[in-house]
């Protein structure tokens, strides 16, 4: 069975006071939780701050973001060495806001899924439609060409420590979601897809669901088949609501 996994996705909030004050409030609540991966993904001026005060827990930290040179003169930019030099487990990679506000392309998904992966860091690559694509049929063929441009280059046991997830555009901050079972069955076309090309990894590999998950809908969404865990936005900043979602995941993984 995979292990889910839940990460929160702070986005541009939180200076580093609040960082510690949540990430101290959240090792409370989630003690002793072991059947769920717990993660939060800071912004990177946060992100040692939030590596320490979660020391003595089991919460891991992740990057929102990173360049694929290890160094140089990349303004405003870090690199998954840099990552890895201060432990950091993971990254977010091609997030929508990143495509659809920065001009990120596949192209460049793909090279920092490499990067990432040639330092030992993990990436987390989000894929999924815009409610035109959605409205057109193109769901599918979306979010395929995606996973297929970020996996390029990779073999089985890579893309097995690769996380994918699906966050369809239209649900990400609105407090829309996509409902459960059609979460669930997106996500079984991205596995069946991967199959194709990596058959052992495809049972291994981690789909996540993101789009305003909240702890109102979290049952419903982790109950689902093909659902391995959940990127949470909005919900991960406080931690009374982000410890609910992985408190209830981890009671339905007992």
């Amino acid at each position: 069975m995979r292990k889910p996994f839940i990460c929160g996705n702070w986005k541009m909030n939180k200076n580093v006071e609040e960082a510690k004050a949540m990430i101290t409030a959240l090792k409370d609540k989630v003690k002793g939780v072991e059947n769920v991966e717990m993660g939060i993904c800071p912004t990177a001026l946060c992100l040692t701050t939030v590596k320490e005060a979660a020391q003595g827990s089991d919460i891991v930290t992740g990057a929102e973001n990173i360049y694929w040179k290890d160094s140089g003169a990349y303004t405003g930019e870090i690199s998954a060495k840099m990552l890895a030099d201060s432990n950091i487990e993971y990254t977010i990679v091609g997030h929508s806001e990143r495509r659809e506000i920065f001009g990120e392309t596949d192209y460049e998904v793909n090279k920092k899924v490499l990067s990432a992966l040639s330092h030992g860091v993990k990436p987390i690559v989000c894929v999924g439609e815009t409610l035109e694509e959605r409205k057109a049929g193109q769901i599918e063929a979306k979010v395929n060409f995606q996973v297929d441009s970020a996996l390029a280059g990779l073999d089985e046991d890579e893309v097995a420590d690769v996380v994918i997830a699906y966050e369809p555009i239209w649900a990400i901050g609105t407090g829309e979601t996509a409902s459960a079972e059609e979460a669930n069955r997106v996500i079984g076309i991205i596995r069946e897809n991967i199959r194709k090309e990596y058959p052992e990894a495809a049972d291994k590999i981690r789909i996540q669901y993101g789009g305003s998950v909240k702890p109102h809908n979290v049952e419903e969404i982790m109950a689902q088949s093909e659902i391995d865990g959940a990127l949470v936005g909005g919900a991960s900043l406080a931690a009374d609501s982000f410890s609910e979602i992985i408190l209830k995941t981890a009671e339905i993984y007992k």
